[in-house]
C-alpha cells in the first residue's frame, strides 16, 4: 500500500556525575552553575539521552557503540555535533524525527528560566520546530545519590516516522 507511514518509539536514559572545574552544557545549552558533568566528551545528559532514544527508535544501536569513550577522538566532543550525526543516520534509514519528550533529574541548579533555550536549541539541533520538542525538569526530593546532589540524569522518550514505499 502506498503512502502507509511505518513509526516507532525509542527510550533514551543518561547519568552523569558532577565535576568542579567543567561547564554545565543541558541541551546544547550552557547553563551558570559551579559544577559541571563529569564525562568522556563534554557530558551533555540531555543530548545523550535523546541520542539513545533515536538511536534505539530506529534499531541502531545506542550512543556508545557509534561514540565509544574508549575512542579518543571524542574526548572533550560537542554533544550537539554527535547528536547531529545520529540525526544524520536515522534520516540515512529513511527515518524523521516527529517529537522528543525529555525530563532532567536534578537538585540544582533551577532549570525553569532554561527551558525554551533548550528547547530551541534541541529543535534546531534535530530539525523540527520547538513545539515538537518536550523539555521538563525535577528532583528526586533528597532521595538517592541524584538526590543528594552527586550528578545528574536525563530521560527521553523519541518518536520517529518513515513512509513505507
Amino acid at each position: 500500500m502506498s503512502g502507509d507511514v511505518e513509526q516507532r518509539v525509542g527510550l533514551g536514559i543518561d547519568f552523569h556525575r558532577f565535576a568542579s572545574g567543567r561547564p554545565l552544557i543541558l541541551g546544547g545549552v550552557r547553563i551558570p552553575f559551579d559544577k559541571g558533568l563529569l564525562g568522556h566528551s563534554d557530558a551533555d545528559v540531555l543530548l545523550h539521552a535523546i541520542s539513545d532514544a533515536l538511536l534505539g527508535a530506529a534499531s541502531l544501536g545506542d550512543i556508545g557503540l557509534h561514540f565509544p569513550d574508549s575512542d579518543p577522538h571524542f574526548k572533550g566532543a560537542d554533544s550537539a555535533h554527535l547528536l547531529q550525526s545520529v540525526v544524520e543516520m536515522i534520516e540515512a534509514n529513511g527515518w524523521q524525527v516527529g517529537n522528543v519528550d525529555t525530563v532532567i533529574i536534578a537538585e540544582a541548579p533551577k532549570l525553569a528560566a532554561h527551558v525554551s533555550a533548550i528547547r530551541e536549541r534541541i529543535a534546531q539541533l534535530l530539525k523540527v520546530s520547538a513545539d515538537q520538542v518536550g523539555v521538563k525538569a525535577t528532583t528526586r526530593e533528597q532521595m538517592g545519590s541524584l538526590g543528594r546532589g552527586e550528578g545528574m540524569a536525563a530521560q527521553c522518550v523519541a518518536f520517529i516516522r518513515r513512509s513505507l514505499p
